[in-house]
């Protein structure tokens, strides 16, 4: 099975397309089209700088993280949550999720599940494959390799654990790997977030009846009142609960309504610090917006 590096594809590349950013997103306003060829010098130094600070932290391959991460853990964190540059964003994810070692020790393993493997969900998964980033280039072309990859990595996780299956939601979890990192390495890093190799597992949020999803809705619900007890005592006069906006946020770690640039940041620091900032970033996202959500009519959806 065809397989590219980690860091191979970078989505910044794509930028030479017409009408696509630089993530390979198609550009609906014709109008914001040059905000990416407004980059100064100073900023491509200084990017260039990052990147090279970046590549001898984690040395050729990753070989030097572990002990980097081990001698100076606060510059890891600080780095992180100051963007992970995009050409190693997909060698990065995999050290910092623990999905490395898991494809290490399962050589062979996706290829049988993608190739000779029967999946009960399979049917799901075709009807849902045109709606994840249907403005990406990558995944816009019907039967083409994004939605093939995309299906692959889907199926073949639903047999690896029967358990979960598929939920509609994972096929965005899927997506943004794809567009930073092979298909085996996409499935590992699913794998790695659904079972919890570094952090606690995920699979709570796509099993039957969604129990993880529950509890964080009501985490979160205490979390609002406990800090914003004025949007929390307006939520409930209006009868408004965390179901009716922020399920997506935890089923897809905000990668299906946010802007794709926050969603790459957002998703960094989530690899490395696990599903706190999910809530950290709800209630920041909440705190913006309280004064307009109490003044205004009821209108909820982020």
């Amino acid at each position: 099975m065809e397989k590219k590096k980690a860091d191979e594809f970078e989505p910044g590349q794509i930028s030479n397309l017409r009408h696509v950013d630089r993530f390979g997103f198609v550009i609906q306003d014709q109008g914001n089209s040059l905000e990416a060829k407004n980059i100064s010098t100073n900023e491509m130094e200084r990017e260039e700088r990052r990147i090279r600070k970046w590549r001898k932290m984690i040395g050729i391959g990753g070989g030097d993280w572990k002990h980097f991460v081990r001698r100076k853990p606060h510059v890891v964190k600080r780095r992180i949550r100051k963007g992970i540059p995009d050409c190693l964003r997909g060698l990065v994810w995999q050290l910092i999720s623990g999905s490395r070692g898991l494809l290490l020790m399962n050589q062979g393993v996706y290829e049988q599940l993608v190739i000779y493997e029967i999946s009960a969900s399979e049917l799901d998964i075709i009807r849902d494959i045109s709606r994840t980033f249907p403005s990406h280039v990558f995944f816009q072309q019907r039967h083409g390799p994004g939605q093939r990859s995309l299906y692959n990595v889907l199926k073949a996780y639903s047999v690896y654990d029967r358990d979960v299956g598929y939920v509609q939601g994972m096929g965005f979890l899927a997506g943004l790997l794809l567009l930073y990192m092979s298909e085996e390495d996409a499935f590992w890093l699913l794998v790695a977030l659904l079972k919890g190799a570094v952090h606690a597992p995920m699979e709570g949020l796509y099993q039957v009846g969604l129990p993880l999803v529950q509890q964080y809705l009501f985490q979160f619900e205490r979390l609002v009142k406990d800090y914003l007890p004025k949007l929390g005592q307006h939520f409930s006069e209006e009868m408004i609960n965390p179901s009716m906006y922020a399920s997506q946020w935890f089923i897809t770690v905000f990668s299906y309504s946010f802007p794709f640039p926050l969603a790459l940041r957002i998703w960094d620091v989530f690899l490395f610090e696990g599903v706190k900032i999910v809530f950290q970033v709800g209630l920041a996202l909440l705190t913006l917006c309280q004064n307009d959500l109490i003044s205004s009519p009821v209108k909820v959806g982020f």
